[in-house]
C-alpha cells in the first residue's frame, strides 16, 4: 500500500475567501485508489465508491447493463441479505443511493461514524461476492424496463433527446442513452452480467472516497482490512473515441403524441477534459441561465414564441453535444425558434458577449461549484467525478481558477469552433394525436 498526502486549496476570488481541502491519497496492493478527506464539522461520514464504467463501456446487445447493475448492487451479497445495507444505515439516521452516468457508476452512503466498520464490510462484500443469479436479474430487469417506459418512452422531451443522440453519433456509445434500448434490456443474460461484473467492478477499476468525521489512520487500516484481499482483475480494454468528423447537417422529423411542437438542436461539442470546457460551461449560462439569458430574453420574453428554452454543453469524458431545446407556443413554428437561435449564436461568433454577461456567468459558475464542497457528499462526489472523468482528482481543485481565466475572445473562438451548421443535428418534434399510431 502506498500513501500520498496532498494539501489543496480551492480559491474563490469572487467571494474573496478560500476553502482548504486536505486530501490523503492511498493505493492498495490490488490497485484500488483511496481518497480520504477528514472533516469534523458534523458527526457524519460519507462513503463513495466510483467504478470506471458507464453506458460508454457498453456494446450493442447489452446497452443499459450499467444501469441494471446499479439496481442489482442492492440485492444482497454472500454475507448480507437484500436490503440489509439500507436497513443498517437507515436505523442510524443515514441514507444510501447510487447513480449511473455515461462515464461512471457510483454508490454512496451517509452514516454515523460508529457504522464505518460495518459499512466497509458491506461494501467490500458486494464488491467481492455480489449476489448474481437469474432471480436478481429478472427482478431488476422488469424495474428498469418500467423506468424506461416512464422516463423515455412516455416522456416527450426525453424521447426526442434519445432520437437526437442516436442520430448525431454514428460510432461512439454516446449514441445510446444510459437507460439502454428496450430490446437490449430483454437480451441481457446472466453470463453477460457475470462477465461485466468481473471486468468493471474489480478493485483496480474502482476509486473509494471517504469524507467526514473519522481518523484517517484508523480509516485506512479498516479499508485495507476489508478490501485489500479482493483480487485485481485484468483491466478492461480502453474504449476508443472512434466518432468520425461530421460533415453535414442532419435533420430528423420525430412524430409523437404531444401538445406542442418543439425542436432539439445538437452541435458536436468538446470533452470535459478540453482546456476550453470552462468557457463552454459559461457560454451555456450566458445563453440560457435565468430570465436575463439571451435565449430566454429573445424567445420567451421579447418574441413570446416559446414556453421553454435552454441550452448547454455536455460534460463528458469524450466530446458530447452542445444542445438547445425550444418548445413552441401555439401558433408558432419550430422554424421561427431555429432562426432566432442561429441569429443569437452568429452574433456571439462575430461580437462575443458583453462584459457584464461574462462576469455574471463567472460569478454563478464559481459560486455553484464552491457550494458543492459544503457537504461531505458534495466533496466526495466532486473528487470521484474528476478522478473517473479526467483521471486526476486534482483537477477538481482548479475549476474555479479555470472559470476566472475565461475571456471574451475565448468565448468568441469557441462559439466559432462549435456552432458550425455542418456539425449540427436537428430533431423537430411534430405533435400527433394519441391515437395516431405512435407512442
Amino acid at each position: 500500500m502506498t500513501r500520498f498526502t496532498v494539501l489543496l486549496m480551492l480559491l474563490v476570488p469572487l467571494a474573496a475567501s478560500a476553502q482548504r481541502v486536505d486530501v490523503q491519497e492511498y493505493h492498495l496492493a490490488n490497485g484500488m485508489k483511496i481518497l480520504l478527506v477528514e472533516n469534523h464539522t458534523v458527526p457524519s461520514i460519507c462513503y463513495f465508491s466510483y467504478f470506471k464504467v458507464g453506458s460508454r463501456n457498453e456494446t450493442l446487445g447489452i446497452t443499459g447493463i450499467s444501469h441494471l447493475f446499479e439496481h442489482m448492487m442492492f440485492n444482497g451479497s454472500k454475507k448480507y441479505k437484500p436490503g440489509q445495507l439500507d436497513q443498517i444505515i437507515e436505523r442510524g439516521g443515514g441514507y444510501s443511493n447510487a447513480s449511473t452516468w455515461n462515464d461512471f457508476t457510483n454508490y454512496f452512503e451517509e452514516f454515523n461514524p460508529d457504522l464505518l466498520d460495518t459499512v466497509l464490510d458491506i461494501e467490500a462484500d458486494r464488491m467481492r461476492a455480489l449476489k448474481l443469479d437469474s432471480a436478481n436479474i429478472e427482478q431488476e430487469r422488469g424495474i428498469v424496463k418500467e423506468e424506461r417506459r416512464v422516463s423515455t418512452d412516455n416522456d416527450v422531451r426525453n424521447a426526442a433527446t434519445e432520437v437526437l443522440y442516436a442520430n448525431a453519433f454514428v460510432a461512439h456509445p454516446y449514441q445510446h442513452q444510459v437507460i439502454g434500448w428496450m430490446a437490449d434490456l430483454d437480451n441481457i443474460r446472466l453470463d453477460d452480467a457475470k462477465a461485466y461484473f468481473r471486468t468493471y467492478y474489480a478493485p483496480n477499476n474502482a476509486v473509494v472516497i471517504l469524507t467526514g468525521d473519522f481518523n484517517s489512520a484508523k480509516a485506512i487500516a479498516l479499508i485495507r482490512k476489508h478490501f485489500e484481499s479482493i483480487p485485481a482483475q485484468a483491466p478492461p480494454r480502453e474504449n476508443l473515441n472512434a466518432e468520425p468528423e461530421q460533415h453535414g447537417e442532419k435533420r430528423i422529423k420525430f412524430y409523437k403524441a404531444a401538445e406542442l411542437p418543439a425542436v432539439l438542436i445538437g452541435y458536436k461539442s468538446i470533452s470535459a477534459r478540453d482546456s476550453d470546457y470552462a468557457a463552454a460551461d459559461m457560454l451555456g449560462q450566458i445563453l440560457s441561465r435565468g430570465q436575463s439569458s439571451r435565449l430566454y430574453r429573445r424567445l420567451v420574453y421579447d418574441k413570446q414564441m416559446c414556453t421553454q428554452v435552454w441550452g448547454g454543453a455536455d460534460e463528458l469524458r469524450d466530446p458530447g453535444l452542445f444542445t438547445f431545446y425550444a418548445q413552441m407556443k401555439e401558433g408558432f413554428r419550430t422554424e421561427d425558434a431555429e432562426r432566432e437561435i442561429y441569429a443569437i449564436l452568429d452574433s456571439i461568433k462575430q461580437n462575443g458577449v458583453r462584459p457584464e454577461e461574462l462576469q455574471k456567468a463567472r460569478n454563478n459558475a464559481q459560486a455553484d461549484y464552491v457550494r458543492r464542497f459544503k457537504t461531505n457528499e458534495g466533496t466526495g462526489f466532486i473528487l470521484g467525478y474528476y478522478e473517473t472523468l479526467s483521471g486526476d482528482y486534482h483537477r477538481a481543485l482548479t475549476v474555479v481558477q479555470q472559470y476566472e481565466r475565461v475571456t471574451n475572445d475565448q468565448i468568441k473562438r469557441l462559439a466559432a469552433r462549435l456552432f458550425d451548421e455542418q456539425r449540427r443535428t436537428v430533431v423537430t418534434l411534430i405533435p400527433q394525436a394519441p391515437d395516431a399510431g405512435t407512442n
